[in-house]
């Protein structure tokens, strides 16, 4: 995993060059928009509780099944780790999009991951749905611009919500 500056001098120092004006443009509008960034990453992570939480009420809610007896999310112990596994998914697209970068959310989340939910048994559809559930109320949160750092956060909203998306792809 690497930031965005250290991918910008590795790539020129690999290609013996020095670091272009347009990379240089690139990064300055990194740190330009760093702000907003952890304006989102705050407000996602100071409610990840009540997004996971809320998200896997409506899942049950609209999949009773899972809960029922015979269910894949049966006793509390299923329940706690279905709630586990929402929350961690949460954090790494919390680091991604600190991080502008997915590769942290792919290499220590979402490899194998959909292997280990069908060797468990876990339905994939219910797991992605959890994912929709989460980035719907993440985006809300991400959107509300009261209080935080404001300016055009369309290219923020728009990256966050490709991160629920490549989470949701790698379960199903």
């Amino acid at each position: 995993m690497l930031d965005v500056f250290t991918k910008v001098v590795a790539q020129s120092d690999k290609q013996g060059q020095l670091v272009s004006n347009s990379q240089i443009d690139a990064l300055l509008a990194t740190v330009k928009e760093g702000a907003r960034r952890t304006d989102v990453v705050n407000r996602i992570s100071s409610n990840s509780s009540a997004i996971v939480t809320n998200a896997a009420r409506a899942l049950f809610a609209e999949q009773p099944q899972l809960i029922a007896p015979g269910g894949n999310a049966y006793t509390n112990r299923r329940v706690s780790a279905c709630l586990r596994d929402m929350d961690i998914i949460l954090r790494y697209v919390t680091y991604a999009i600190f991080l502008g970068d997915a590769s942290v959310l792919d290499d220590r989340c979402l490899n194998g991951l959909r292997e280990t939910y069908t060797a468990l048994g876990v339905p994939s559809a219910s797991m992605a749905n959890s994912i929709t559930k989460m980035k719907e109320a993440a985006i809300a949160l991400a959107n509300d611009r009261t209080g935080i750092t404001q300016g055009d956060c369309s290219s923020l909203i728009a990256e966050l919500s490709s991160y629920f998306d490549r989470a949701a792809a790698a379960v199903s």
